[in-house]
């Protein structure tokens, strides 16, 4: 069998970890429904057919969110937005294991294992609809890449340097949590590889000057960050114990910070790995590569090929990988005001490193063990597209909500029942969102709120509830007159408007345990 056969394999591997996206309309990220919304303003912005124009504003910023909404934003000039985001978490999907690939082929190791990853290009994250997050997880494993490259490949250094520079910056501009690995990551791949030059150096100045482009690729990143950091934390914050999205004291006091306990983390290490369906068939593919990882294990241990590397060499995306589990574990959950999820982030970078580190295995090993891992591949597709399809028959409700709303409408989201018979998460948490976005309006909760955010507002924001998480605390007297639309989920509109359905407002449609209810 030829080395095109075991390409062809591998693309076909990658297409089938991407086809869950693309075999049903709604997808179950929950905050998606957000992003897309802000997506759709920042490519309308000066639309008049629209509420945007009146209501936002472009930041004029670098903030983390900016990569994510600005390609999807020029996609969308091509194609449809929704298409375009596909197209962007596909890339995201297939990058992980071809950032792997890539690493692992600067590290000198065979490039199979890297299919391993891509289950955990799904779970927690992608639930909750991190995509920014998500996003910046292969450039994170790319810049490892490219530092490895930058140190060992000396004819060609200056290039992968300013390769690793525009990386690095990138990183940055989808999320800042990847560069808090990037932190302990970079500098344990500087201690563990040797230059060519290192044979010849006589002192520690020839042995630096080599050294010195993969340095120079990290500092518009590090300048970038602080920068950034600075800016941000330099601001004096919110302090309002209690609150939601608020801090509740100091950035690093006991009060500010939520923590997992070790036994906690540990107990809840799979599940964040795979937790997006109620009947838990997604953990199926994360079990299948673990066999297969423990197979090249085995293999790679006891009838281990040929191993270029030195003894601690050989150990530097093992090192990877425990340093994304070390922050798994030790980091807190929530900086509140700051950082939320911060953790559970780490749980699928620290397993795609783990799994791809396995030793080398003999090239007539390699080709069985590809092999396996497509198929690992295929009953990810076949798993994850069932649910996925599943899902999308339920969120279908939406369909017939966005018929019934009128253009440039003023929604307010009454999400008592967030919750899917498919999904575990709240995925039905931002469906007002989805109607605003269809027909040009605003909602009374948006991440325009954020200084992540690209966009902003243009005069105070929509009155609301503290957190979109509360709708008993709705109050209509002094939060209702500002809007027109109000979609109602896992309650009867009796019971939030009473009387004013039959003078004020109007139900116009229900669909599934949707409500929308219109001003008269």
């Amino acid at each position: 069998m030829s080395d095109r056969t075991d390409r062809l394999l591998y693309l076909v591997a990658l297409l089938l970890g991407m086809l869950p996206l693309w075999v049903a309309r709604h997808l179950p990220m929950v905050d998606l429904p957000q992003h897309l919304h802000l997506i759709s303003v920042l490519h309308r912005l000066e639309d008049p057919s629209t509420l945007y124009p009146e209501f936002f504003a472009a930041r004029n910023a670098l903030t983390p969110y900016l990569g994510y909404y600005y390609l999807v934003s020029g996609l969308n000039w091509l194609l449809p937005l929704e298409v375009a985001n596909r197209l962007f978490l596909s890339a995201y999907v297939a990058g992980l294991p071809l950032s792997l690939a890539f690493l692992l082929r600067a590290l000198g190791r065979p490039t199979w294992p890297s299919l391993l990853a891509l289950p955990f290009a799904y779970g927690d994250s992608f639930a909750w609809g991190f995509v920014n997050y998500c996003a910046s997880l292969p450039l994170a494993v790319l810049c490892c890449g490219l530092f490895v490259r930058t140190l060992t490949d000396g004819p060609r250094r200056r290039a992968w340097a300013a390769g690793l520079a525009v990386c690095l910056v990138a990183v940055l501009l989808f999320h800042v949590q990847a560069f808090f690995f990037l932190g302990l990551g970079l500098p344990w791949l500087l201690a563990t590889t040797r230059v060519p030059e290192d044979a010849q150096a006589r002192d520690l100045r020839a042995r630096l000057r080599p050294r010195l482009p993969a340095l120079a690729g990290v500092a518009p990143g590090v300048l970038l960050f602080l920068g950034w950091v600075a800016l941000r934390l330099g601001q004096p914050a919110e302090i309002a114990p209690g609150q939601p999205w608020k801090a509740w004291g100091p950035l690093l006091s006991e009060q500010n910070l939520a923590w997992k306990s070790f036994a906690q983390n540990r107990g809840e290490l799979l599940h964040v790995l795979a937790n997006l369906f109620h009947d838990g068939s997604d953990r199926w593919p994360v079990y299948a590569v673990g066999g297969v990882a423990l197979v090249g294990l085995v293999l790679g241990l006891t009838l281990g090929g040929p191993r270029p590397e030195g003894p601690v060499a050989r150990f530097r995306l093992l090192g990877l990988g425990l340093i994304a589990l070390a922050l798994y574990f030790l980091l807190p959950f929530d900086i509140r005001g700051y950082i939320y999820y911060l953790n559970t982030r780490y749980a699928h970078l620290a397993a795609a490193l783990l799994v791809a580190s396995v030793p080398i295995t003999r090239p007539s090993h390699g080709r069985p063990l590809l092999w396996a891992s497509a198929a690992c591949a295929l009953l990810l597709a076949v798993l994850l597209g069932r649910g996925f399809r599943a899902f999308s028959r339920e969120a279908s409700e939406w369909d017939a909500l966005v018929a019934a709303t009128a253009p440039q409408p003023r929604v307010m989201g009454l999400i008592f029942e967030p919750r899917s018979q498919v999904v575990r998460f709240p995925v039905f948490l931002h469906g007002a969102a989805v109607l605003a976005r269809a027909r040009g309006g605003i909602t009374h909760f948006s991440f325009a709120l954020t200084p992540h955010s690209p966009l902003r507002y243009v005069g105070d924001p929509p009155p609301t509830f503290p957190s979109e998480w509360r709708p008993q605390e709705f109050s209509y007297a002094s939060q209702g007159a500002f809007y027109d639309h109000f979609l109602v989920r896992g309650a009867h509109p009796s019971r939030v408007f009473g009387a004013r359905l039959q003078t004020e407002l109007a139900v116009v449609a229900r669909e599934g345990e949707s409500w929308l209810v219109r001003r008269r």
